[in-house]
This record gives C-alpha cells, sequence and structure tokens, in this order.
C-alpha cells in the first residue's frame, strides 16, 4: 500500500531578488496559485513599501495570504502559521499543488518545519526597559535565564536576543524549551533566488518605491490609524514618515531605505544558508531551470 505525500514547491529568496514575476510564471506554467510568506504584504494599504503584488499580477494568478488584516492589528507567526496552514491544506484538498513564495524565512519555517513558536504578544513596557541596556547586558541575562538559547541566537542578534528575555519574563519558562518542531506530512521542493546584482536591484526598487508613492502611502496610513503605528517603523515606511516630518528629502530616504534592504537581503541570505539550504535556481535562465527542478520533483 503506497503512502502518498501532498508535494508543495517552497521558492525564497532575499527582498528585490525577483521572486514575485518568476513565481507567477511558474504558477502560470503549472496552473496553480501562490502563497505570499511575508510578515509585511498581509496588511491592507500596505502596497508600495512593499513590493506587493499588483492587481494585474493578482488578477493573472490567484494569491493567498495578502491583505488578510489591518496594519493596526499586528499577526504575530503563530497566528501567520495558523492562518496559512489552514489556507494550505485547502489547496491540498482541492487538488493543486501549493506553491509558497516569500522572503520572511521565520514565517516560512514555521510552516513547512512546523515550528511552534510561543504565542507571547509583544510587551512594549519590558521592551523599552531592554532596550535601554547594551547587547552585552541583554546577552548576560539570558545566560543566565536561558543558557541552551545563547546557543543558538547570535551575540549580535539584539532583536531575537530580546524576545527570548521576553518570553522568558512573560511564561516563566526558558524560551529554548518551548520551540519544538512538528514539521508537517509533506513532500517539500525548496528553492532558492539568489542574484549577483542584488545591490543594484535593492536600488532601483528603492528608487521604484518613493518615485511610486510610498510617502503618499505612508499618509495615508498616518491618517488612518496615527503616526504611533507600529508597523510603520518597516525599512522604507520609517524613511517616508521622516519626509513627511522634514527630516530627510526624498534623495537622503532613497539612500537610507537602500542601504537599510541591502543589510536586510544580507541577513535573509544568511537565514536562507544556514537554515534552509535550498537548491539555489541558475541565474541564466530561472524559469527553465525551475520548471526542470520541479518537474523531475513531481515525477
Amino acid at each position: 500500500m503506497s503512502c502518498y505525500l501532498p508535494h508543495v514547491i517552497v521558492l525564497i529568496g532575499p527582498t528585490a531578488s525577483g521572486k514575485t514575476d518568476l513565481a507567477i510564471e511558474i504558477a502560470n506554467h503549472f496552473k496553480t496559485h501562490i502563497h505570499n510568506i511575508d510578515s509585511r504584504q498581509i496588511y491592507k494599504f500596505m502596497d508600495i513599501g512593499t513590493a506587493k503584488p499588483s492587481k494585474v499580477q493578482q488578477k493573472k494568478i490567484k494569491h493567498f495570504l495578502i491583505d488578510i488584516e489591518e496594519p493596526v492589528n499586528q499577526i504575530n507567526v503563530k497566528q501567520f502559521q495558523e492562518i496559512a496552514q489552514k489556507s494550505i491544506k485547502r489547496e491540498i484538498e482541492q487538488n493543486y499543488l501549493p506553491f509558497l513564495v516569500g522572503g520572511s524565512g521565520l514565517y516560512m519555517n514555521s510552516i513547512t518545519k512546523g515550528f511552534f513558536v510561543p504565542d507571547v504578544p509583544p510587551q512594549n513596557n519590558l521592551r523599552r526597559q531592554l532596550e535601554e541596556l547594551d547587547q552585552e547586558e541583554c546577552w548576560e541575562l539570558l545566560k543566565n535565564c536561558d543558557p541552551k538559547s545563547t546557543k543558538k541566537i547570535n551575540f549580535a542578534d539584539h532583536i531575537r536576543t530580546i524576545r527570548a528575555l521576553e518570553v522568558f519574563y512573560v511564561t516563566g519558562k526558558p524560551f529554548s524549551t518551548q520551540q519544538v518542531e512538528n514539521p508537517p506530512n509533506w513532500k517539500i521542493l525548496e528553492l532558492g533566488l539568489d542574484r549577483d546584482n542584488i545591490k543594484e536591484r535593492i536600488l532601483q526598487r528603492t528608487k521604484n518605491m518613493f518615485s511610486f508613492g510610498i510617502v503618499e502611502e505612508t499618509k495615508h496610513l498616518i491618517s488612518k490609524y496615527g503616526s504611533d503605528l507600529p508597523i510603520l517603523k518597516t525599512i522604507g515606511y520609517l524613511e517616508a514618515k521622516d519626509v513627511l516630518n522634514n527630516r530627510l528629502t526624498i534623495e537622503e530616504a532613497i539612500e537610507l531605505t537602500a542601504t537599510k534592504t541591502i543589510q536586510f537581503a544580507k541577513r535573509q541570505k544568511t537565514w536562507f544558508r544556514n537554515k534552509n539550504n535550498p537548491i539555489w535556481l541558475d541565474n541564466k535562465n530561472l524559469l527553465k531551470d525551475a520548471i526542470i527542478k520541479i518537474e523531475s520533483f513531481l515525477g
């Protein structure tokens, strides 16, 4: 008796590597849909700054997990994991080939590797207190209450150090004891997209974002939700907000956004190398290479 496992395709890669365009061509070839695994494209009214697939692209290929919540209601990894798993399960039941596309490594791995992430909402007061300490002090605190986490978290990673401390202080249990893996019963092909000219691509995309109206989009978000909206700290929106407050010129905002995005893409690449190890696509003919690899995987 053969046990058939649902086949799932994953396309990951750093920001501005061209995942959206390639994914649409792949989905078109295999007559399937796209699940956007992105921590920002899930929010409504954040189109330009998140490089969301255009309305034309969304018309061409059905996209799931886009515009599912208002920016004022932030979705954590645990909540996203549950929503995405239900959506993917529906696709499998309808005999589609689930196709997951995104650059948010933690969100992607929560689905494909079945990470169980502690459901602890951000503790703003605690975070402010921890952020006043330098990384060395936070690291020492973490070493005392959760030494196992210090083996998994990079010493320089202030954000993850604070998150691990936050979980410990709220639950009374070490973060490391609350992270378990329960991978789904799928056969997964993970493809990686990377470009040699990523810096140039990021600079061009940043220029496009500002010429296509990220400042106006930010203004709209502020008028709708107020200027203290936490998600406006996202790269691009933060700089657009500074333009609105006359703290930066457009040129300075473009330069700063591009620099931060290049650093972010570098972190994404490190994550994908360390935590995913995908099959990297041949840049000379991305679509052809992807089709060959997927057809071979599907048998």
